[in-house]
Formats: structure tokens, sequence, C-alpha cells
């Protein structure tokens, strides 16, 4: 059976991963997305093993040594961070693992995974994406303020990933078929059909 592909995704708050996704993750045959771990609390509302894998600092530690983590941070005294297994089982078995993830780890993923596919999802201009972090009336000004300056920060590692997907409004289902295509093209590369020429030359 033939590997998935590995593909990051990362976005500006605002930039509508979400909801992009959710079409994609839809095909649970052929997709699987990544369950990041973290050390932090559970909140009401969290489900172990859907929001987060829930465990313990101690075992995230040994996690860390064992080097069965793809990658790792610490944020507000708590560690969040990928675990490995998973994403080897769901690869092996055919599936495409979906690491949304922000683009420091993202950064550091990609030095580690070379064969990863790195996708940025981004609105179709600043303007945009001030309104809709606007229109959510869920934050403040000086909150909305620092998730833009956030995207500065995101933007300027644009080239730093192999494709940009822009999520325009309401087209959410349009921008998911520019991934699923991505993914098709990937698939297609001779780089990962070398059987191919062995059927005509062996």
């Amino acid at each position: 059976m033939k590997k998935g592909l590995l593909i990051i995704v990362s976005g500006p708050s605002g930039a509508g991963k979400g909801t992009v996704l959710k079409h994609i993750l839809a095909d649970t045959d052929h997709f699987y997305y990544s369950v990041s771990a973290t050390t932090r609390p559970m909140r009401p509302g969290d489900v172990d093993g859907v929001s987060y894998h829930f465990i313990s600092r101690e075992e995230f530690e040994k996690k860390i040594a064992r080097d069965e983590m793809l990658e790792y941070a610490e944020y507000v005294g708590n560690l969040y961070g990928t675990p490995l297994a998973p994403i080897e089982k769901n690869l092996s078995e055919g599936k495409h693992v979906i690491l949304e993830i922000e683009t420091q780890g993202a950064l550091k993923v990609m030095e580690k995974r070379p064969d990863a596919v790195s996708i940025m999802i981004v609105p179709p201009d600043a303007k945009t994406l001030l309104k809709r972090l606007t229109d959510r009336e869920t934050e403040s000004a000086e909150t909305i303020q620092k998730r833009m300056e956030q995207a500065k920060f995101e933007l300027s590692h644009f080239y730093d990933y192999d494709y940009v997907v822009i999520n325009r409004d309401d087209a959410d289902d349009v921008a998911a078929a520019d991934i699923l295509n991505i993914v098709d093209a990937e698939m297609k590369k001779t780089s990962r059909n070398g059987e191919i020429k062995d059927n005509y030359f062996t």
C-alpha cells in the first residue's frame, strides 16, 4: 500500500482553516486529523482524544526523551506537541494526515520531515482578515490588533510553504477543492511513483 501524505496546514487566525478542513475531513477513509497532546488541564467542553490528548507532564517528558513527539513547545507553563505514533500509523495505512499547526511548529516539522507537503491558507487580503476578526465580536480591539500582528509574522514565512490557498468569503468549499487538487497532484509526482517505472523494466 502506498503511504499517505503528511500535510501541514497553517494560516492566520481568521483565515477559516477549520471550516475549510471540515470539508476535507468528512472523508475519513482517506484523511486523518492529527490531534495534539498537552499537559494543560481539561476545560469544560474538552473531549480527550478530540480536543487534545490530555497527559501528565511526566508522561509528556518521557515521550520527548523517547523521541515520540514530532514537535513540541511550552506555552504559559504547559507543554503542547504532536505525537508521532498516530501519524506514522495512519500514513502507513495510506491515509493523508493533516497537521493543523501554527507557523513556528510548522517550520520545525518541515525541517524534520522534508517529505511533508505544506499549505498556507490565507484570506484574500488584510482588509478581509480584519473584517473577519472584527465580525466575530468575541475579542477586544487590543486582541484583534495582536492577531493582525501575528498574521504579519506568519506571512513573513510565506515562501517557506509549498502552496498557498486563498479562502475567499463564502467559498470555503472552493478552498477545500484546491487542497484536494494539491493532494492529487502530489500523489502523482514521479518521486512518489517509482514502482510504475519498475513495472516496465524489471
